[in-house]
């Protein structure tokens, strides 16, 4: 059974990649992010190192797929408005990145998004071109609703909604609820209709959050 394929090209096992990924969530709840090793995943997986290379530039990667995100998302949800959609696509990434194990591999991935130009552009095209598809397909919802006077720039849209989530989870260190969440959303809102009356025009109001 294959799904996918490997970082040469060649099909995925996705028997191999579930004792991966299910190995690296183990070994991160027992012995934490930070003493997490490849070796040690290879280990209790039972596949070589190399198996794990074929799928993932580092470690930080293959923590980040195992406990946050995965390269295909779900479709989003389409709720009849644009604050519902809103709503619940950050209530569902809400639980993945306020998880401890988010919590400990947060920090480790921005840093070595930083000095590691592969990973960061593996990053860019697969885990953030994932979310910001799910924004367009927002977006185009609520234009086709009459919600919004055009489409907006779905990276825009990404950047105030989860872009406002991850700082306040991992750089400001708040205490992150659900009235939190909400007013996220409410506020994502609200810059996304301004964007699109400031680049299309106000035909017919902005419409009210749902």
């Amino acid at each position: 059974m294959t799904v996918g394929r490997q970082r040469g090209g060649r099909p995925r096992d996705s028997r191999v990649d579930h004792k991966i990924l299910q190995s690296t969530r183990e070994l991160i709840d027992e012995v934490g992010y930070p003493a997490l090793t490849v070796d040690q995943v290879a280990a209790r997986a039972g596949v070589g190192k190399a198996a794990i290379y074929r799928r993932y530039a580092s470690k930080a990667e293959m923590a980040f797929v195992a406990t946050m995100h995965e390269q295909q998302l779900p479709p989003p949800a389409d709720t009849g408005s644009l604050h519902g959609d809103l709503l619940a696509l950050v209530r569902a990434f809400h639980v993945r990145m306020a998880a401890p194990a988010a919590r400990q591999l947060a920090p480790a991935l921005i840093s070595e998004l930083a000095v590691n130009p592969e990973l960061d552009t593996r990053f860019q095209d697969t885990f953030l071109a994932a979310e910001q598809a799910a924004f367009a397909d927002i977006v185009d919802q609520a234009v086709a609703r009459g919600e919004l006077a055009g489409p907006v720039d779905p990276a825009m849209a990404h950047l105030l909604l989860l872009g406002s989530l991850a700082s306040a989870l991992y750089v400001l260190n708040l205490p992150v609820d659900d009235a939190m969440v909400t007013d996220l959303a409410t506020a994502a809102t609200a810059g996304i209709i301004a964007l699109a009356d400031r680049h299309h025009g106000d035909p017919g109001g902005a419409a009210e959050p749902g």
